[in-house]
């Protein structure tokens, strides 16, 4: 059993927390809003397992074999290793720091370099599959940094995945989850224009999705956001704006390359418009709302 220290119990984090404390291992918890921490570990204690919430980050890492984030925001993430109680400054010489949060290739890279410095192994471990995978433990982790911790990580990362790939240096695990982020935007767009035409058209969708799901059309987005759209559920699994956040930093990797995606580009200009309209704290999924509104 090792003794791990958690860093942001939200949407995602908590669920992934919980699969650690269900494989027996022992859990300190940290949420700058602390009611979200103390019922994480309620959650955990009342499924049997080890969780305590913590007020700081450094009582958080106090002797734990690994600290895993899942925040919001690179400047998130910065704060959470920097900061003068943070990971850098309080967490045990030797230990694993694993930053899963969708943030930049350039600053996982430097907290990396940070962590030599300190003795501690900072691994970039970004996830896929939103909250769905989280509750089921069936995520999808790429992680940049030293293959050997990688390796060493490995065993607790098995707790709430499905996959798991080593990409390479650190920030290569953040320039795998750009990649997927971009294949999702075009994917969520799709799915979103697939259904307004059908509502358009008189066309059934729940007919269409049966029709279309299983052959050449097929996505994720397809089989498991869809069928979400038509019951009117748009609580968020990913939220708008962290879906903006990460475009905006594809969009800033490329700017500095003199590349220009031209599908995330239209993708991120129509996630904007619709945070701008009160949406930020809508999941993705609800992108159809925008569609709508200008039809009206």
């Amino acid at each position: 059993m090792a003794k791990l220290a958690w860093i942001g119990t939200g949407v995602m984090g908590r669920h992934m927390a919980g699969h650690l404390a269900a494989a027996g291992h022992e859990l300190r918890l940290y949420n700058r809003s602390p009611e979200k921490a103390e019922a994480a570990a309620a959650a955990i204690t009342a499924a049997g397992g080890l969780g305590k919430a913590c007020p700081t980050i450094a009582a958080a890492v106090a002797g734990c074999d690994a600290v895993f984030v899942m925040v919001g925001l690179p400047s998130d993430v910065a704060e959470v290793f920097r900061g003068p109680e943070g990971i850098l400054a309080r967490a045990p010489r030797g230990s694993l720091a694993v930053d899963m949060t969708t943030s930049s290739p350039e600053l996982a890279a430097e907290l990396y370099r940070e962590g030599k410095e300190r003795g501690i192994r900072v691994l970039d471990a970004p996830v896929s599959g939103g909250d769905s995978g989280a509750r089921a433990g069936t995520l999808s982790v790429m992680v940049g940094g030293d293959e050997a911790d990688f390796a060493e990580i490995r065993k607790w990362i098995d707790c709430f995945s499905s996959s798991v790939t080593y990409l390479g240096p650190a920030g290569f695990g953040q320039h795998c989850k750009a990649a997927n982020q971009i294949a999702v935007a075009g994917a969520t767009a799709a799915m979103t224009e697939a259904l307004v035409y059908a509502e358009r058209t008189g066309l059934d969708p729940e007919r269409m999705l049966a029709a279309i799901t299983g052959g050449a059309a097929g996505s994720w987005q397809l089989a498991n956001m869809a069928p979400r759209v038509l019951a009117g559920d748009f609580a968020p699994g990913f939220f708008v704006r962290h879906f903006i956040k990460d475009m905006k930093i594809i969009h800033d990797e490329m700017a500095r390359r003199g590349t220009t995606l031209t599908m995330l580009e239209a993708v991120l200009g129509m996630y904007r418009d619709f945070a701008a309209a009160g949406h930020e704290a809508d999941g993705t999924q609800a992108l159809i709302e925008l569609y709508r509104a200008e039809a009206d």
